[in-house]
């Protein structure tokens, strides 16, 4: 079996050293240690980094990461279906971030193109500040 240095990892993954020990500390990816004390992870590991990142990326969070790759094997590669399973979970949660990203993309240059820069008083997109009554925030990004 083929072991990788923090520092092949890290060259490997795209991921700095540090968010590596800070990852394994979090308890999201493992290693072992050689009789010097020196991290070796194993290659499967690679996989758990990408999905991190990519996790992170889209604002999963730390924790749901945590509770995904606790479903995960321990001691072998994730098949297929153990990321077709983990995927699923999330798809709901990332189709409605997908779906305000959108929302605030094509509103925001509206909102801030007018010049006017008060939702509040704004004539054509909020006459009387009639999102107020939907609630805090920003409503029409958030609850439309």
């Amino acid at each position: 079996m083929e072991l990788l240095t923090i520092g092949d990892m890290a060259a490997r993954s795209g991921v700095a050293q540090s968010a590596l020990r800070f990852y394994e500390r979090e308890g999201l990816i493992r290693s072992t240690r050689t009789g010097g004390n020196q991290r070796r992870y194993e290659r499967h590991e690679l996989r758990r980094v990408a999905f991190i990142r990519i996790a992170q990326q889209v604002g999963v969070s730390l924790e749901e990461i945590r509770e995904a790759l606790a479903e995960l094997p321990e001691n072998r590669t994730p098949t297929k279906a153990d990321w077709a399973r983990l995927s699923a979970r999330w798809r709901r949660k990332l189709e409605a971030r997908i779906a305000m990203m959108e929302r605030l993309r094509d509103q925001l240059t509206g909102c801030i193109g007018c010049g006017c820069l008060s939702l509040q008083r704004c004539k054509l997109i909020n006459p009387e500040d009639r999102l107020a009554a939907r609630g805090r925030g920003p409503q029409m990004i958030i609850n439309p």
